[in-house]
């Protein structure tokens, strides 16, 4: 089942049309174990609100699959909508931006490290500023000479999904599995990384507790993620760990 965009701007749901057109993250198949790596992708989102407002804001709802002629049965599982990237650049002071493409680095170097900092925490490396591959830019709209900030989407290939289909990219022979974390940003200062590093500490219980209360995923896959999450702190917070992993390995090219 493909993911879908629902356009509800349209004469006869006027109450839902100032919504325009949302994207619909489905299962990609039916089944208890699609669904909890719909789930565990969608707690990776609220993680994300957690630590910045520049992300996308997702609304989870239950949705029945009917087959209009009637040959198979009704599936009902969950979904998440995402937010609108025009919204979500609004709720921001900020408009999405189309111009020419960027290189990492020239975005804003404090968000993009917020950026590369959670990435590394899900476990996830499928993702690109240059090509915009799950990652889409935005810039104050007051001044457009600054440099756009990147807002990061589409998890489901993180380590802390953990989903049967997701593999590294040929490109990354550092890592054999997802669950492996390899660190895609570039060189920072300890200053600057303990900058990022504070917020992700500040807000180290409210995650924990976001997860611990989303009785929609298992026990089991609740008590995977905190584990999962649990060596990412230990990781920040040991200077050597910190040394090797975020300056002595940042990406170079």
């Amino acid at each position: 089942m493909p993911s879908l965009r629902l356009n509800f701007h349209n004469s006869t749901s006027p109450k839902l049309s100032s919504l325009d057109a949302l994207k619909l993250v489905c299962s990609c198949k039916t089944g208890n174990t699609y669904e909890q790596y719909l789930l565990k992708e969608y707690i990776a989102y609220k993680i994300y609100n957690l630590l910045t407002p520049k992300s996308f804001r997702v609304r989870l709802i239950k949705m029945n699959y009917e087959d209009t002629k009637g040959k198979k049965k009704t599936v009902s599982q969950y979904a998440f909508f995402i937010e609108d990237i025009k919204v979500m650049a609004k709720r921001n002071h900020c408009k999405e931006y189309t111009k020419t493409k960027l290189t990492t680095e020239q975005t804003n170097r404090e968000q993009m490290t917020m950026v590369a900092v959670f990435q590394y925490m899900i476990g996830n490396t499928d993702w690109a500023v240059p090509v915009l591959h799950n990652i889409r830019l935005m810039y104050p709209k007051n001044d457009s000479t600054v440099p756009p900030y990147a807002v990061p989407y589409d998890f489901d290939f993180a380590g802390l999904v953990n989903a049967d289909y997701a593999i590294p990219s040929p490109d990354l022979p550092e890592i054999e599995t997802v669950r492996q974390r390899l660190y895609r940003g570039y060189p920072r200062s300890t200053g600057e990384l303990q900058a990022v590093f504070a917020v992700y500490n500040e807000q180290k219980d409210k995650i924990y507790e976001l997860i611990n209360k989303f009785d929609l995923l298992t026990q089991s896959n609740r008590k995977d993620i905190i584990g999962y999450l649990d060596d990412f702190y230990k990781t920040i917070n040991s200077p050597n760990d910190v040394q090797r992993i975020f300056i002595d390995n940042a990406r170079h090219e």
